[in-house]
């Protein structure tokens, strides 16, 4: 049997549309982290083909697992001419360096992951 993990892609966010795209301004004492799906390559947003949702992770320094920062899901795929952008702001407040994590769930090609130390 295939595990979950096995079913997550990542690839380069610069040719690839799927993969969430990692952006960070680090303040010192704040990360303000911005992910989004489709920087260079838009990724539709209708209701057949849509990014469903964008999760954060951040995985301190010496420590064993990541941690959640959020989950954010989008609902809005053109019903009534209404869109909602696959693209999320989050503040983590930390002194800490580790690793960020994005993985995004497009509802037909999937789980995608990307990460940036920080």
């Amino acid at each position: 049997m295939k595990k979950l993990t096995e079913t997550v892609q990542s690839g380069d966010w610069k040719n690839e549309k799927h993969v969430p795209v990692i952006h960070v301004e680090n303040n010192g004492e704040e990360l303000v982290v911005k992910a989004f799906v489709g920087e260079e390559i838009a990724h539709p947003n209708t209701l057949e083909h849509h990014i469903s949702w964008i999760k954060l992770f951040f995985q301190p320094e010496g420590a064993k697992f990541p941690i959640e920062i959020g989950s954010y899901e989008f609902k809005v795929h053109g019903e009534e001419e209404l869109f909602t952008k696959p693209e999320v702001v989050s503040t983590l407040k930390t002194t800490k360096k580790g690793i960020l994590y994005a993985m995004s769930y497009c509802n037909i090609h999937g789980l995608w992951e990307n990460s940036q130390e920080v």
